[in-house]
């Protein structure tokens, strides 16, 4: 039996989602970090000179300081380990990888926008290619935001603030990030850019637009209101390091719930509070010497 036009195009959806994240977790098992996206045994036994770890090699000038890269594990070596690391730190590395991340942690938090779309295809005249538009237009607003991050991580790492690994180096910083993004889910901001996300169907409603340029405009707006819900979850990855699969699924997860039109709104505030009381937890915790 011959398949019609959606659920090709569903398919295609999932089968983007799943390609993303068999890439994310191909590329962290290669780079031997474990799931929370710190450096395994292929660092840790002793590939990397400095601390063992990816902090003992501060990026300067393009270069490893710290030591060069001595020996191997599992069949890798330190040179190719280096090699590795050191292309995280340039933005033609950079770019890609969060673009593919945008598509893996973003794309299935818009489930809902899209059946909501395909409700008014029929009263609302819209079509397969405005389908197509919304879900373009979304898309081009998260690679927009791959670009911004990208460039954040290569001057956070320029500073000093993270690591080649995009760890956070102090629990100063990483307190004060988890902090930031949970003092944001109280904000006006946040409740405006939520309401939008949580629901689309009133969105397409009240801002309706035909046709594949007008799917494309209406999937632009809401890429950027939804950047404006959920960006401090992207910047969370520089707590725990940005290939940390944990803080992707994570994040996913909850960014999925809380656009759940049943259940979003009761999750947002709360959330705020757990990342305020993790941020001073963490915070105190390093003062303490825990």
């Amino acid at each position: 039996m011959a398949l019609n036009l959606r659920t090709v195009l569903w398919l295609g959806f999932f089968a983007t989602i799943l390609w993303a994240w068999w890439f994310l977790y191909t590329t962290a098992m290669s780079m031997g970090v474990d799931w929370i996206g710190r450096p395994g045994d292929l660092m840790a036994s002793g590939s990397m000179s400095g601390d063992g770890a990816m902090t003992g090699g501060a990026m300067d000038g393009g270069t490893m300081t710290g030591g060069a890269m001595d020996g191997g594990a599992d069949g890798m070596s330190g040179d190719a380990m280096g090699g590795m690391v050191m292309s995280m730190t340039g933005f033609a590395t950079l770019f890609p990888m969060w673009s593919i991340m945008m598509a893996a942690m973003m794309l299935p938090t818009m489930v809902p926008t899209l059946r909501a779309y395909e409700d008014l295809m029929v009263s609302a005249n819209g079509t397969r290619a405005g389908w197509v538009g919304v879900l373009l237009g979304f898309f081009i607003v998260w690679v927009a935001f791959a670009a911004l991050i990208s460039g954040v991580q290569i001057a956070l790492l320029a500073s000093g603030l993270i690591d080649g690994m995009g760890i956070a180096r102090s629990t100063l910083f990483a307190g004060g990030l988890l902090m930031l993004v949970g003092a944001f889910q109280f904000t006006r901001a946040k409740d405006i850019c939520h309401g939008v996300c949580h629901a689309p169907m009133t969105y397409f409603l009240g801002n309706w637009q035909p046709g594949t340029l007008g799917g494309l405009r209406m999937g632009l707006w809401l890429g950027a209101f939804c950047v404006g819900c959920c960006w401090g979850f992207m910047v969370l990855g520089f707590v725990g390091g940005v290939m940390s699969l944990l803080w992707m699924g994570l994040a996913t997860l909850f960014m999925v719930v809380e656009k759940l039109p049943q259940v979003g709104h009761v999750v947002t505030r709360p959330m705020g509070a757990i990342l305020l009381i993790a941020g001073l937890g963490v915070i105190v915790w390093g003062f303490t010497g825990g």
